[in-house]
């Protein structure tokens, strides 16, 4: 059985370790910071950070005077991180020294900019060298946070993170919600309770990016109501196995992309962890191969749940391992208080059993715009209900089934990625006349980038110049892994590129019902 955890409670990342009271204290010191930098209710703090204690204790502090916390994907480009801090109009950024040295003069010049030394468990997590950040040109986190006092201030509505989803027109958008009524909140509470798990006497581990919506929930509720919240600063399996027996963890949020990596340690590795203290394990954000649920099911017995949601919506579905068990490649029935509907494209309700797109909404969730973009709410939107662009059938027993993406978006490991977004950068590729960018299947992510690039009459493409052009515009993660150089890629009577007709193929002996 597992020994005696290495700390009773608090929040914990590497060999850093805060009380819940010290905690507390220095999340109420940085909300009168983030005020007194300018920050307000309804305006952004902007969070470019890694997974890191200060990213909790920035995010909970906006969320104090009213403001959004703004997740920044780290990994983007930094032009693509200059996007996000211009599109939620930052008024302080929070970010890692070494993140906001590489910005260069991309940082908004109205913004007051904090800097976060990276802490030596991030450095040889990452291998970061020191003397990356530009010294005095920010505020320093420790020093802002010593020279304030716990907030003290009026108690205002509280915001929902503002998190940014990939966008289908080459740039993300900003998912920006009412803050809750008490109605709502007590509805969310209850919700993320059922979802994550998470209650007093709870002991989690947040393996995921910060950055993303599902682990940024989780935690954010971790840190309030857990006993112990530890916050890895990346997930690395053998170090997570040793950090669940370490800490006995109770409660996991999880990708599927994870189980792959932890299902390929050796047997005598994996068994050489004391797992027993698990109660509770959660995964969602990509579709979970079967042969891999069933062996983390058979490994860690029947407490793998699993739920089926979006930035957007919420948790819209979920299922334990028994129910999964009797129906496999379910993700579950509706949550309390969800509205699910499937409609063809005629617009009607289709019958059981019949393929369609899923729209839904989730009645505790508050309403959301997308941030300076009022009108695109309405392309996802139909009788009230919220598409994410799946599609999929409901059995009798109203247990909702995936097939497929209506639209382009690729999920890979765990990761949201709009192929449009790659395209409208590999077209300006000099000798490029078109591209079609899609997912196909992967053993390791579920799905993996697939790049077919059309030259124009009379050009040579190579690969590799393809790719190093991609990465100089994008993150890393979306310069797709394989770059084919084809000619004649067939079209669609519009002239559009027949992606469906490319991507089948692949997908023949995937299982993936179409």
């Amino acid at each position: 059985m597992v020994g005696a955890a290495r700390w009773h409670d608090g929040i914990a990342s590497g060999e850093r370790h805060l009380s819940k009271d010290l905690f507390e204290d220095r999340v109420a010191r940085a909300a009168t910071a983030f005020a007194r930098l300018g920050a307000g209710p309804g305006q952004s703090v902007a969070i470019l950070l890694r997974n890191d204690i200060a990213f909790l204790e920035a995010s909970l502090a906006a969320q104090r005077i009213g403001a959004y916390a703004v997740p920044v994907n780290w990994h983007f480009h930094p032009e693509e991180v200059a996007y996000v801090l211009a599109d939620c109009d930052a008024r302080v950024v929070v970010g890692h020294d070494d993140l906001l040295a590489a910005l260069g003069n991309r940082l908004p010049a109205a913004a007051a900019v904090v800097a976060v030394a990276v802490s030596q468990d991030i450095r040889s997590t990452y291998r970061i060298e020191a003397g990356t950040a530009r010294s005095g040109e920010f505020h320093d986190w420790e020093a802002l946070l010593a020279a304030s006092q716990p907030y003290d201030g009026p108690v205002v509505p509280q915001t929902m993170s503002m998190l940014y989803t990939s966008g289908t027109t080459g740039h993300p958008k900003g998912v920006r919600r009412a803050p809750p009524t008490p109605e709502q909140q007590q509805g969310l509470d209850e919700q993320r309770r059922l979802i994550n798990g998470l209650e007093p006497g709870v002991r989690a581990l947040l393996p995921g990016p910060l950055y993303h919506s599902a682990p940024n929930s989780f935690a954010l509720r971790a840190a309030r109501v857990a006993d112990l919240l530890v916050v890895l600063p990346r997930f690395e399996p053998e170090a997570f196995l040793a950090a669940v027996q370490q800490h006995r963890i109770t409660t996991l949020f999880m990708v599927p992309v994870m189980f792959v990596r932890l299902l390929k340690l050796p047997e005598n590795v994996r068994r050489r962890y004391d797992v027993s203290s698990l109660k509770f394990v959660m995964h969602a954000a990509a579709p979970c191969p079967p042969d891999v649920k069933r062996a983390m099911i058979d490994w860690w017995g029947p407490i793998v749940w699993e739920f089926y949601g979006a930035t957007e919506i919420g948790a819209i579905t979920m299922i334990s391992s028994k129910e999964w068990l009797e129906r496999p490649g379910s993700v579950g029935k509706v949550t309390p208080g969800t509205t699910l509907k499937v409609y063809g494209d005629d617009g009607r309700e289709v019958a059981e059993g019949e393929i369609g797109e899923v729209y839904s909404r989730v009645g505790c969730v508050p309403e959301f715009t997308y941030n300076k973009l009022p009108g695109k709410r309405a392309e996802v939107e139909r009788n009230g209900l919220i598409t994410c662009g799946d599609m999929g059938y409901l059995d009798p027993q109203g247990y909702l089934f995936l097939c497929d993406r209506k639209r382009d978006m690729v999920i890979s490991g765990g990761v949201n990625i709009y192929p449009a977004e790659i395209e409208a950068v590999g077209i300006g590729i000099p000798g490029v006349k078109d591209c079609a960018v899609f997912g196909i299947p992967d053993e390791e992510f579920g799905e993996a980038l697939l790049m077919l690039v059309e030259p124009q009459e009379g050009n040579t493409l190579e690969p590799e110049a393809v790719r190093r052009h991609l990465a100089a515009h994008l993150a890393g993660y979306k310069v797709p892994r394989r770059i084919e150089i084809r000619t004649g890629l067939p079209r669609e009577d519009s002239g559009k590129i027949f992606k469906r007709r490319l991507r089948e193929p692949y997908w023949e002996t995937a299982g993936r019902r179409i």
